[in-house]
């Protein structure tokens, strides 16, 4: 009976330290499933989650325990948990502001991470393999040996490194997201602020991932919990996060796709470039498009619909709308759907308010609820009672 009970608890310890590593591998092949379909930061998203994967595959190793095969196995983690943080910051940026990953754009974020690992991993190499192998199981051992002394000086500074790439990301994140996800209905008509969220929720939960697996393995000796408690409290919490940050990151759109960083100076010079009658020319294909074609009936529908059947671009369109109208290219687009709504409600007025947000565009019953806010200032059922009330007084 107490083997068999020491066998439960052995296969529940296994299944634990396994659980993240699948929830990893699981999104890393889900993320990539269809190259076409998924976005470019889904599929940087997917080749992220291949470094918690071997972090967690590192912890497996060092708690299963396979003691003989982790020291072969240490360097390879310090490279995925110094740039686990800053390859995460690249993801968002790719959400918000860069069209795709390039070496030669992102190189500064990884390169103080790769040094450092690149550094220990030299220092691994060249210590004896005993006082290697012993120090880490044992932060104690060989404390006279110069190798073993400048290996524990990096490993410090790759702990302090990942400190400060926490707090840095957390806020670079959050910026990238205000800064940028402002701008984000100057591409997407049908913009949600649920949108916004799902981007923090993915903020949030590296974050908080990497707030508990620092505290639980840098500070173990120093918490009052034992092994086995520290090991389902990270594995069980990670598994629920990885798994949440999977699931948010293959529904997030790209909060601003192919931003264009100009400032309106920039802009105006370029629009002023285009002569006025050509300037009048983009503008009267665009007005048959949402007056006589009803285009924005098309709940997907974004800027770059517009710059394809107009044959213009994007800063063109956006600040002849800005220029001429005074609004952004969302609150045009949605000026025509709520007109659209107005006609329907009097045709109809039992229609379902899930009903009118598909009968006119709108993506979802959020959005119109969003339009209609943002245009009057009234909820769904006080803009209908005023419509037609101003209907039968007419």
């Amino acid at each position: 009976m107490l083997s068999l009970q020491k066998f439960n608890f052995s296969m529940l310890r296994i299944v634990l330290l396994l659980s993240p590593i699948y929830v990893t591998l699981f999104w890393s092949i889900a993320l990539t499933g269809n190259e076409k379909k998924n976005s470019a930061p889904q599929l940087f998203l997917s080749k992220f989650m291949l470094l918690p994967a071997v972090c967690f595959a590192a912890l497996f190793l060092y708690f299963a325990p396979f003691h003989s095969i982790y020291p072969y196995f240490n360097c390879v983690l310090q490279y995925a948990a110094s740039l686990a943080l800053p390859v995460y910051y690249i993801y968002f940026r790719l959400l918000t502001i860069d069209n795709k990953f390039s070496i030669k754009a992102h190189a500064r974020y990884l390169a103080v991470p790769f040094i450092l690992a690149t550094t220990f991993s030299v220092g691994a190499f060249l210590t004896p393999v005993n006082e290697f192998t012993t120090w880490l199981f044992d932060k104690n051992a060989f404390p006279d040996s110069p190798y073993i002394q400048f290996l524990s000086i990096i490993r410090n500074l790759l702990r302090i490194l990942f400190l400060i790439q926490l707090v840095a990301t957390l806020i670079g994140n959050q910026l990238l997201i205000k800064k940028y996800g402002l701008k984000a209905e100057q591409f997407y008509s049908d913009m949600e602020d649920e949108n916004y969220k799902n981007a923090r929720m993915l903020n949030y939960c590296i974050m908080s991932i990497s707030v508990v697996s620092f505290i639980a393995l840098a500070l173990y000796h120093e918490l009052l919990i034992t092994k086995d408690t520290m090991l389902y409290i990270i594995c069980s919490f990670s598994s629920v996060m990885l798994y949440f940050l999977g699931y948010i990151g293959l529904k997030q759109k790209p909060i601003n796709p192919a931003f264009e960083s100009g400032n309106n100076n920039d802009i105006q010079s370029q629009l002023e470039i285009i002569p006025v009658g050509s300037r009048k020319k983009i503008l009267d294909k665009m007005l048959i498009l949402f007056e006589e074609d009803k285009i924005y009936l098309n709940s997907q529908l974004n800027i770059m619909d517009i710059v394809h059947a107009v044959g213009t671009n994007r800063t063109y369109i956006s600040s002849i709308i800005n220029q001429q109208y005074n609004q952004n290219f969302c609150s045009f687009v949605n000026r025509y759907r709520l007109e659209e709504l107005e006609k329907v409600l009097f045709e109809n007025p039992d229609f379902t308010n899930e009903v009118l947000a598909e009968c006119c565009g709108f993506g979802s019953l959020n959005s119109l609820k969003r339009a209609v806010l943002t245009k009057t200032g009234l909820s769904i059922p006080e803009w209908k009672r005023q419509i037609l009330v101003n209907k039968k007084i007419g």
